[in-house]
């Protein structure tokens, strides 16, 4: 019997018996690593020098620039989510689409997308808008399994829409730019949120007793909301046109960005007397301004070439702050809470990646990365059958593990079949990054789910949360699909911004 083909299996399968177990997940890869390693060694499968390679990959790990972004990403998602800053935007925008049926539900999409744009923590999101938004839509009649979804769904949009610490991680894990994953990330981000409002529109249509319009005693400016939301759709369509108008001119992407801000205040003086005049518009104005130029700050800076990720995560965090302090929600309690749950989350991180290096230095001496290579490049439907394939492993691993476990562990072997098969990397990255997204919804083990039930009120029942984020795990796979359907168009997007 050849011991040394046997290897890399007999690997892969004690990894799962450990994973199974319940055991630490960075501790099973090092675990498997270190013992499959000193085996090696023994039926002298490769030499014993080659684990000094250890402490090198240990060091490249450690002072990996890019993988710096993920504490400053996390450090502004928590400091925001303190700040106030969904408080203000959840109570406007529910006014502002308050006399719609679905407007309260449309409203919490929309603060979700722009909160996924700002913090790209999951966590932030569902329990900002959990225990802000949830109580008032149960208030005014909302059917409960509509309510939790909308929440559900909608602080998912973190993990797709930049700046998401998954896209940095796949993006580290693939060896492709993060402002290309950025660029190509917004065409499925604008989907899964057009998809998410659709929805919303379609439930109030044909069950309107799920999703009520505010009563009048409930919007003190009633009847300004249509002035207001056609003031904020000009303000739209001016900033895209700007934009256009930049790339018409062939303008260097700073100055691109200067000339949108330019004729967005150039607009914003001619309708001052609008904004004199509507109390709502001023205050959508002035709950929207500092999470778009926080937007501008991270994830304009990153795609016009300004910064990479690592600054412009260090501006969001400064920009995090400021924002806390003109909220005067910024105290030493507060910071000693954001750093101590970001510590964690970098800490975990970099454990499972040092356990990841360690298996994966083995696991490729024994010539593992071949018998992966075979068995993916072997499978029926060439790459059809690779991509479906993929696609289903890691929507059933999405069950039961993080998202992190899969990019670190799953992502570098699945990346020797597309390398194999010559397919892009950067949408094979992005195909994974939104399948990636369901995992926070389904069960046992969506994060999304336990963080909504911990927040949510004891009428809410558990099985409403689950159900409710049914109809959006559908939507997110149904995004996946057009996200496999518009390969060309997607590359063709981001090469031709020459990013």
């Amino acid at each position: 019997m050849n011991l040394e083909a046997l290897m890399p299996p007999l690997m892969f399968l004690a990894l799962i018996a450990f994973l199974l177990s319940g055991y630490p997940v960075a501790f099973s890869l090092g675990a498997v690593g270190i013992v499959f390693g000193f085996l090696g060694i023994a039926l002298d499968i490769f030499p014993a020098p080659l684990l000094r390679a250890m402490p090198d990959r240990i060091f490249g790990i450690m002072s990996n620039q890019l993988l710096l972004a993920i504490p400053f990403f996390t450090l502004m998602g928590i400091i925001l989510e303190k700040s106030g800053l969904a408080e203000d935007l959840l109570d406007t925008m529910g006014k502002l689409f308050g006399p719609y049926r679905g407007g309260l539900a449309l409203s919490v999409v929309f603060v979700g997308a722009i909160l996924a744009a700002t913090t790209g923590v999951v966590a932030a999101s569902v329990m900002a808008m959990g225990l802000i938004s949830l109580p008032v839509m149960l208030k005014y009649g909302y059917n409960p399994r509509l309510a939790s979804g909308v929440i559900l769904g909608s602080a998912t949009l973190a993990q797709i829409i930049p700046p998401s610490v998954v896209l940095i991680v796949l993006s580290d894990q693939l060896g492709v730019s993060v402002g290309d994953m950025y660029r190509a990330a917004l065409i499925p981000a604008g989907l899964t949120v057009g998809l998410y409002f659709l929805y919303v529109l379609y439930v109030a249509l044909f069950r309107p007793r799920w999703a009520p319009a505010l009563p009048l005693e409930a919007r003190p400016d009633a009847g300004k909301e249509g002035q207001a939301v056609f003031a904020l759709l000009t303000y739209l369509l001016v900033g895209v046109g700007a934009w256009r108008l930049g790339e018409f001119l062939h303008l260097p992407g700073w100055l691109e960005g200067l000339e949108v801000l330019l004729g967005l205040g150039l607009w914003t003086l001619l309708l001052l007397p609008w904004i004199r005049k509507n109390p709502l518009l001023r205050r959508a104005l002035s709950s929207m301004v500092p999470p778009l130029v926080l937007i501008f700050l991270v994830l304009g800076t990153v795609l016009i070439g300004l910064a990479t990720p690592t600054e412009a995560g260090a501006m969001g965090v400064v920009g995090a702050l400021i924002l806390a302090a003109l909220n005067r929600r910024l105290s030493l309690p507060v910071l000693y809470g954001a750093m101590e749950g970001t510590a964690r989350l970098t800490a975990f991180v970099i454990f499972i990646l040092i356990g990841s290096t360690l298996f994966s230095l083995v696991f490729r001496a024994v010539d593992g990365d071949l018998w992966v290579e075979g068995f993916l490049t072997g499978l029926p439907g060439g790459e059809v059958g690779f991509i479906l394939f993929v696609m289903v492993l890691v929507f059933l691993l999405g069950f039961f593990i993080d998202f992190f476990e899969i990019a670190f562990i799953v992502l570098p072997l699945l990346a020797i079949g597309a390398d194999a098969l010559g397919i892009d990397k950067l949408w094979f990255g992005l195909l994974v990054g939104v399948n990636l997204q369901t995992s926070f919804l389904t069960p046992p083990f969506g994060f999304a789910l336990f963080y909504l039930r911990n927040v949510a009120p004891a009428s809410v029942k558990t099985a409403d949360i689950y159900l409710g984020g049914i109809p959006f795990i559908g939507l997110q796979l149904v995004v996946l699909l057009l996200t496999y359907l518009l390969r060309e168009p997607i590359l063709a997007f981001v090469r031709g911004a020459g990013f």
